[in-house]
């Protein structure tokens, strides 16, 4: 029975959150079907009739989903509203670490003008030096974000994208005057300076591009690549592995563990989670970083501990948590999405395909990371389909290719920072042994990229198919367990 509520509870609230994510509720409807929960739940627990207790609980959590989106659904400060497409000027401050692009970089601020405090996104020009804490005066046309075509053709809800973060409205190139620095957290200057010192030790140690590629490897820094370079990831299928996932964080937590592998279980596995929260304090704390590092905590103890029925509650419980905090990460968090689906091949269908993997050597594991690369590959395929809408005919013969390298060339990557925090000299044979997995990486992506017909474009990439083959693979995977949990309700 507990199972029962438990399941009931986090599905129905985050189908709850994920109907309103799309579709607008009236509130008085809302709040009569917690009403209507509530009645169910009190009626059916005097009769003691378990599958209407449930039922209940279900519709209660829905509208409790419902409820919780509609409160962080805010709409933009209509004092800020009436200045849209004019001349405006703010005082603002700087809240995270700036965005730098190929070409720019972005500014996230947070504006105070009376009672109204917002965020907003200003693209600046490359050659101006800006820091996290930096309060500003600034002066331009106040815009409002607007979707835009990839080159894939497939619209990006750039317009959610940011709401999701709090962000309504963007400028493009003001004129900006620093009045004082270090305003911000102490904490998170802290950690920004982690990172800025991990990413400057990485770059003497190992030379761009290979250093750009090991920045989104083992940071998610990808918004230094070149178009060019975007796109060969894109067209190879391989943009998954410079996303900031869980499954990132968790190959090189588990090449930690099994170093350590001579220690007892307990001790190995902190070792493991102590490398997570490392990781998570050179992202600079990121929300995104976090997420992913919950993710990656959930599938070590799993793998470690072999318990993967507790494991799945956790994780399931971890993701409501999130949902709860930001309801907008369910439907427009691409990085939330990712993790979790990688997170969930890496606990549960990883184990089930390795019995085709037989022919390859279990020496450095080897065996284990193929089957969990190729899992983890196969899961995120039809989500990149629907999100980038690219398909490419050189992804697996890629993928196979780089994959099984990706966890140690992170492990190096770490390692080579690490020691470039105490000396350059230390992280010199660390960083060449980086480099050329680096290389060869790269050279891997470029080479199928540059094959005709490498890739084809699908930027309507239907989202009932892409629903449905996640349904197909949650059938194979967990159809036994659903239908018993049914069968008990019946009983």
């Amino acid at each position: 029975m507990q199972d029962r509520i438990f399941y009931a509870t986090c599905f129905g609230f985050v189908f709850g959150v994920l109907l309103r994510s799309f579709v607008s509720v009236n509130l008085y409807f809302t709040i009569l079907l917690v009403v209507l929960g509530s009645v169910t739940i009190l009626y059916f627990s005097l009769v003691k009739f378990k599958w209407g207790i449930v039922a209940g609980i279900f519709v209660l959590t829905f509208s409790l989903g419902i409820l919780r989106f509609h409160v962080v659904n805010k709409p933009a400060p209509s004092m800020f509203e009436l200045h849209v497409g004019e001349q405006v000027s703010f005082s603002g401050e700087i809240i995270d670490m700036p965005d730098i692009r190929e070409n720019n970089q972005k500014l996230t601020l947070e504006i105070q003008d009376g009672k109204e405090k917002i965020k907003i996104l200003a693209t600046v020009n490359l050659n101006q030096d800006f820091n996290y804490g930096d309060e500003m005066n600034i002066s331009g046309r106040l815009d409002k974000p607007e979707n835009f075509v990839t080159d894939q053709g497939k619209e990006f809800d750039y317009v959610n994208y940011l709401r999701k973060d709090g962000i309504f409205f963007v400028m493009n190139y003001p004129q900006i005057e620093i009045i004082s620095r270090d305003n911000g957290n102490r904490i998170k200057n802290t950690l920004f300076f982690v990172k800025e010192k991990f990413l400057e030790k990485m770059n003497f140690a190992i030379t761009p591009p290979e250093s750009l590629l090991m920045g989104g490897l083992i940071l998610g820094e990808k918004s230094s690549f070149s178009q060019e370079l975007r796109t060969s990831f894109v067209n190879t299928g391989t943009i998954h592995i410079v996303a900031l996932s869980g499954y990132n964080i968790t190959i090189v937590a588990e090449w930690l563990m099994k170093l350590f592998m001579f220690l007892p279980q307990n001790l190995g596995i902190g070792v493991g989670i102590l490398s997570i929260l490392l990781f998570v304090l050179m992202t600079g704390g990121s929300s995104t970083a976090v997420r992913a590092g919950i993710m990656a905590t959930l599938v070590l103890i799993a793998r470690a501990t072999g318990r993967n029925y507790d494991i799945a509650r956790a994780l399931i419980l971890a993701g409501v948590i999130m949902i709860l905090i930001n309801p907008f990460v369910l439907a427009y968090d691409v990085s939330f999405q990712l993790s979790f689906i990688a997170t969930v091949a890496v606990i549960f269908f990883a184990p089930r395909i390795e019995k085709y993997f037989l022919w390859v050597t279990e020496s450095f594991q080897l065996r284990d990371i193929v089957s969990v690369t190729c899992a983890v590959y196969i899961f995120v395929l039809p989500f990149i389909l629907y999100k980038m809408g690219t398909l490419s005919i050189v992804a697996l013969p890629a993928n196979i290719l780089i994959l099984p390298f990706i966890s140690f060339t992170m492990l190096l990557g770490f390692l080579t920072s690490f020691a470039g925090l105490f000396w350059y000299g230390f992280a010199v044979p660390l960083g060449f042994l980086s480099y050329i997995f680096l290389h060869y990486e790269l050279s891997v992506i470029n080479f199928f990229s540059h094959i005709p017909f490498s890739s084809f474009s699908f930027p309507n990439f239907p989202l009932i198919l892409t629903l449905l083959i996640y349904a197909y693979f949650i059938y194979r995977l967990f159809g036994r367990s659903i239908r018993s949990f049914f069968k008990e309700n019946q009983g």
